[in-house]
């Protein structure tokens, strides 16, 4: 099994004619999700040439392009200014996965576009994400294929790069993932830690949970008890930003601290005292998941 997506998933690529958007969605069709069509409004009855001569429709809203497809996922690549709107569109259509790459959207309108896509039953991933890959059945996003695996380990990252790495880790230790889910780095998202975590647990093939944090803001402390309370799967951590200078606004924009309450020390200490280990460098998540045991009930 995976969690969010599978090999049945259908996506559509909003502002599949960008550059954005054209490559990853060439990246996406050639690792074999299936891409069943595009929307890039004035540009209707047109089509979006793939990789080895395959091609899909391009619609000019996504109530024709759901209506035609039959798909159940879109990705968004298009401008910030646009890209809550194109969350509307997709929940109003009746996606019930939406995964916004794009970053710098501003906060009241995706606050807006949050409370719509909730109302309307459906699960927003991002913005400001990387998306998320389950080995050997599908990717929606612009997490890289080449550097994952299938096999046991379920990974939930606010990082894209570090997200990258721990894969990368893992997939040379010989530990394959059933889902990789890139959360986001903006203040205001969609799916959190403790989502993915309710799924992973669900999830029969997933044996243990990679969890990646930084500084700023408390969702991997309240993911921390949740694991502690709720989990009987293996979590182990990583938080990044150990080093981050004291007064200075670094990395994502959700990565705002408050007194002591964001901080790396006290999301370490957090974890730790809820028997999630953490790892100091991403090179040692391997050797933490061969220590660790169920932390929870």
């Amino acid at each position: 099994m995976a969690i969010f997506i599978d090999s049945d998933t259908k996506v559509v690529v909003q502002g599949i004619t960008g550059r954005d958007g054209s490559f990853h969605t060439r990246e996406m069709m050639t690792y074999g999700t299936r891409v069943v069509g595009g929307v890039t409004p004035g540009k209707g009855s047109q089509t979006f040439e793939g990789p080895s001569r395959s091609s899909v429709p391009i619609f000019n809203g996504m109530d024709e392009a759901v209506s035609e497809t039959g798909a159940n996922t879109s990705v968004i690549y298009v401008p910030p200014r646009f890209a809550a709107g194109a969350i509307l569109e997709a929940a109003e259509a009746g996606i019930e996965l939406i995964v916004a790459i794009t970053e710098g959207v501003p906060v009241l309108d995706m606050a807006r576009a949050h409370a719509f896509a909730r109302d309307r039953g459906a699960r927003v991933l991002g913005p400001n994400c990387p998306g998320l890959i389950s080995p050997g059945r599908s990717k929606v996003g612009i997490l890289p294929g080449q550097i994952v695996a299938e096999g046991p380990i379920g990974v939930v990252s606010r990082s894209g790069t570090l997200t990258y790495e721990a894969i990368f880790q893992l997939t040379n230790a010989g530990l394959g993932q059933t889902t990789c889910v890139g959360i986001g780095g903006d203040p205001l998202i969609g799916t959190n830690f403790i989502d993915c975590l309710k799924e992973f647990e669900a999830d029969s093939e997933t044996t243990a949970v990679v969890m990646i944090g930084e500084i700023g803001g408390t969702d991997e402390q309240e993911a921390a008890v949740y694991v502690k309370e709720n989990m009987s799967k293996p979590v182990v951590g990583f938080i990044a930003g150990r080093t981050a200078p004291e007064g200075r606004q670094m990395g994502h924009a959700g990565a705002i601290i408050s007194e002591s309450s964001g901080t790396a020390e006290e999301k370490i200490k957090v974890f730790e005292e809820n028997g999630i280990p953490v790892a100091e460098r991403t090179a040692d998540i391997v050797g933490l998941l061969g220590q660790a045991s169920n932390p929870g009930p």
